[in-house]
């Protein structure tokens, strides 16, 4: 597995070389899309982007767990979570990443 982590700065570059606009308007444009996409799921919408997935928010109901190393039970309370599920493209695009 890669240590590299793709950064907001690397995507504006990359807006930057494929699209032409200027570093400033491309870094703009990716703070941009971001936001949009973290103000819907702070609103609890969901987020699909085509042939890449679907970013969701989840409420997960309160419950009792374990501490799994002295089986004390300890509740957990409620929470909002954010899960993400890949598109058909993007597994299979992934997948024969990992055959090369």
């Amino acid at each position: 597995m890669s240590d590299k982590t793709l950064t907001r700065m690397e995507l504006a570059d990359a807006v930057h070389r494929e699209v032409g606009l200027s570093r400033n308007d491309s870094a703009a444009l990716v703070e941009s899309i971001l936001a949009h996409i973290s103000d819907a799921l702070v609103r609890g919408e969901t987020v699909k982007i085509s042939s890449f997935g679907t970013f969701m928010v989840r409420d997960k109901a309160a419950r009792v767990g374990r501490n799994p190393k002295t089986g004390e039970e300890v509740p957990i309370h409620p929470r909002r979570v954010l899960t993400f599920r890949s598109s058909q493209q993007m597994r299979e695009r992934v997948a024969q990443g990992n055959r090369s």
